[in-house]
């Protein structure tokens, strides 16, 4: 077994990540991320099939203004059709034109695909393989290929399917990649297989995996301790179907877990921004439970594991977040006990000894609370004005006198026209009332805007602060529509972004529990910035 010291990684993630049903690309959201993937130390960016789509053509002409520091860009597509010679195929010619300097081709390993889809003979793809292989090898400066279906081939017809990558190895092709196209191998398939082609193989061979049944990570990692160099995958593991091998679990597998060089410590430290920011250009939600650069990756919530990692990370924590660019969190419910409030109140700023009184007021509180129906987990906002209030540190900034809130539909045609009208007193002490009223696109946005409207002559910042996300989530669904709702709101001032909660039977309460709490959160925060 040939041991691998180092790897060379392949993204696709502007090729293959692009084929995921809810993913697409623009050029200049692929330029911005081939940046985002060169800082990160990614030896080789897959830009695209070229003459596939106008948006990939104009990705290879406009990378070439790219000042790449590690990557290479590299064109993908296929080996010549069957019937004529590799300089006549549009394909081979496209990829030329891109001019990059690597290449990427793929071709059929299964005699299945050759008989089926292809319709040619089996010695007539080998010879397609072959003369693709040799004329690119003679115009680019590197040949990667490609090939597809190899594992399925291999388990089906190992014999032909050996064939084709050695065509591949004869006619000059820089390295040989493994792939599992269906995704359906398990990881002691992957060992077995990869053990056997490295002793008919002599040039250095990749992996490529797809994630169909969950294995594409460990798939890969066992084909790189069989002796693979080469890794080929996406960020977050995008791509079609169930998506394919995931970088971001891959290259801490291998750096961190089994020594393998794959990028610098400093770069690894920046995995999880290029996590988010993959997602940010994608307009998609990152999955907060991703490995390694999940948000909820390192984050306790028992009470037993956080009196644990207090004292020792190590003991729930299978690496230091900050080596990927997490970070730790502590998690506030109705499992947690008082080093869960310790933890939490020190992360604000605030310094509570477990046997402090508070502590234990606010573990009693906190139950009672998630027993109706709060959860802090999202609203931390709202979970840190409970703190401060059971310490006596916080003061309220204004005091509600009544709102109302109106919903005129006046045919079934028109939109619904939402108003709502808030009197509140600033300070709260204060004789008489602010009264302002608001329309919105619906009633809680009408409420929090004639919230802000009469509080903003008295607090001016407050203009900077808009609703980023708003969650409503049915308690008791035998109830109906006179269910128990929980509202999560998330707010930002363009500075930081704070959760906040509120729980009751009408909505529009329950919204406004939240919309308070947000509003008094970031008034806490400007005079802590301000040193009050």
């Amino acid at each position: 077994m040939k041991k691998v010291s180092k790897v060379k990684l392949y993204d696709t993630t502007l090729r293959d990540g692009t084929q995921a049903e809810e993913i697409s690309f623009s050029s200049t959201d692929k330029l911005m991320i081939a940046e985002k993937l060169d800082d990160l130390g990614i030896h080789y960016i897959e830009g695209g099939w070229p003459g596939s789509n106008p948006k990939d053509m104009e990705f290879f002409e406009l990378c070439k203004r790219l000042n790449l520091k590690h990557a290479k860009i590299a064109a993908f597509g296929s080996t010549r059709r069957a019937g004529i010679k590799a300089q006549a195929d549009p394909n081979i010619r496209m990829l030329l034109r891109a001019n990059v300097p690597v290449v990427t081709i793929f071709g059929k390993s299964w005699d299945l695909h050759v008989k089926d889809a292809l319709r040619c003979g089996l010695e007539e793809n080998l010879e397609m393989i072959y003369d693709s292989v040799d004329y690119l090898k003679s115009r680019v400066s590197e040949v990667i290929y490609d090939a597809e279906h190899f594992f399925d081939g291999y388990k089906r017809n190992p014999e032909y399917a050996l064939k084709t990558i050695k065509a591949a190895q004869e006619a000059g092709a820089d390295c040989i990649v493994l792939c599992d196209t269906n995704g359906g191998c398990l990881p002691f398939e992957v060992w077995e297989i990869v053990n056997q082609v490295r002793e008919q193989i002599s040039v250095p061979l990749g992996i490529h995996t797809h994630n169909d049944s969950e294995t594409a990570v460990a798939n890969t990692v066992v084909a790189v301790f069989c002796g693979a160099e080469h890794v080929q995958g996406t960020i977050n593991g995008f791509g079609e179907r169930c998506g394919n091998a995931n970088l971001c679990s891959i290259i801490p597998n291998l750096q961190l877990k089994m020594g393998i060089e794959c990028i610098s410590p400093e770069q690894l430290r920046e995995l999880t921004k290029v996590s988010r920011f993959v997602y940010e250009v994608a307009n998609l939600k990152p999955w907060p439970h991703q490995p390694y650069v999940g948000k909820s990756a390192f984050a306790h919530k028992g009470g037993v594991h956080v009196s644990a990692v207090m004292r020792n990370p190590e003991t729930y924590e299978h690496i230091r977040p900050e080596q990927v660019g997490n970070r730790q969190r502590v998690l506030v419910s109705d499992l947690s006990g008082k080093s869960s409030v310790v933890y939490k109140a020190q992360e604000f700023g605030l310094d509570l000894d477990s046997k402090d009184p508070v502590v234990q007021h606010v573990v009693e509180e906190l139950k009672k609370l998630e027993h109706q129906g709060y959860q802090f987990e999202g609203a931390e906002g709202s979970f840190e004005i409970l703190v401060k209030k059971a310490m006596k540190q916080f003061k309220p900034y204004f005091a509600l006198k009544g709102f109302r809130v109106i919903v005129d539909k006046r045919s079934r045609e028109d939109e619904p026209i939402s108003e709502a009208m808030v009197r509140v007193s600033v300070p709260p002490e204060r004789e008489g009332h602010q009264f302002m009223a608001a329309e919105g696109n619906g009633p809680v946005n009408a409420l929090d805007r004639a919230l802000r409207k009469a509080l903003e002559e008295f607090y001016p910042s407050l203009a900077t602060v808009h609703l980023s996300d708003y969650k409503v989530r049915i308690l008791d669904e035998t109830a109906g529509t006179a269910a128990k709702v929980r509202v999560i709101i998330e707010s930002t001032d363009g500075k930081r972004r704070w959760g906040t909660v509120g729980v009751h039977e009408n909505v529009i309460e329950a919204s406004w529990q939240a919309l308070v709490d947000s509003i008094e959160y970031k008034l806490m925060k400007d005079e802590e910035d301000n040193g009050v």
